[in-house]
């Protein structure tokens, strides 16, 4: 028998939250389109200058925070990593999307990332099969 044990919303400041809910609901719509749409969204943000590592920390915990309980559909690693990504973007910074595998089991994960390091990429489940990125946007 599995016991859900209800844990602590990260917490965030408030003008993060707000537009943390904004991408959130931006990378839900997102998620009905085509992949290849969704990547030529972000694509679009290019031009941009890529946000500090502490700053994505930050937002990627307004998204967590912002995450409906009672949303019915699917808010898992590539809807909080394209609302992550999609929350630089409405700050004027961006983050690299980054779509990735790993073998034995295999298993497909999504994560944000900028040149100084990444977030949501470990989820501690196992780290002697590390997450290798097949696609990363832009």
């Amino acid at each position: 028998m599995t016991v859900m044990v209800p844990t602590a919303r990260p917490t965030a400041r408030w003008r993060d939250r707000l537009i943390a809910a904004v991408a959130l609901a931006l990378s839900l719509v997102m998620s009905r389109v085509p992949l290849r749409w969704q990547i030529a969204a972000v694509r679009l943000l290019r031009g941009l200058p890529y946000v500090r590592l502490a700053r994505i920390e930050a937002l990627y915990t307004a998204v967590l925070a912002v995450i409906p309980s009672w949303w019915p559909g699917r808010v898992a690693c590539m809807e909080i990593s394209l609302a992550t990504v999609l929350t630089a973007a409405l700050t004027g910074r961006r983050a690299r999307w980054v779509l990735g595998a790993r073998f034995l089991p295999d298993a497909a994960h999504a994560w944000s990332e900028v040149p100084e390091g990444a977030v949501g990429r470990d989820i501690g489940d196992a780290v002697d099969r590390p997450w290798m990125p097949v696609l990363a946007v832009p």
